[in-house]
């Protein structure tokens, strides 16, 4: 009668470790923990940056009698666009809003009899854009504000 052991000795060819599999998923649970805290972090930021109250202020100047000014404004983090014609300048306005984004734009046309105009805008922040046009037609752009 055979003999047949039941001992695992070292001779025995263990079975290969696995390891690698544990560590490329401590990896991706790693990549998915901080992906999710940075998109907290910004939502964050675009949440607090949306709630900041601005003044916004809008001024024209110039001798032409028949001006058409075009601005952006945003309200309740939408934006939307005014318009008002003017028979003499100067002109200023203002305008507080929240859910301020940027790349606002302020376009001031001029029209059949001419003339000189020089726009600006200024935000509280102190982002302020100039632009000046003369002639019939022409037309003066503060953007990206």
């Amino acid at each position: 009668m055979s003999e047949q052991g039941t001992d695992d000795g070292p001779d025995r060819p263990q079975p290969p470790r696995r390891l690698w599999l544990w560590v490329l998923l401590m990896v991706v649970v790693l990549l998915a923990l901080a992906s999710g805290a940075v998109s907290a972090v910004l939502a964050h930021e675009v949440s607090k940056e949306g709630s900041k109250k601005l003044r916004i202020r809008y001024e024209v100047t110039g001798t032409a009698n028949d001006v058409t000014l075009t601005y952006s404004t945003w309200q309740d983090e939408a934006l939307s666009t005014g318009r008002l014609t003017l028979r003499t300048l100067p002109w200023a306005g203002e305008l507080e809003t929240s859910g301020f984004m940027n790349g606002g734009s302020f376009v001031v046309g001029l029209g059949r009899s001419g003339g000189d105009v020089a726009c600006s805008v200024t935000v509280d922040d102190g982002t302020r854009r100039t632009a000046r046009a003369s002639g019939a037609f022409a037309t003066a752009r503060c953007d990206g504000y």
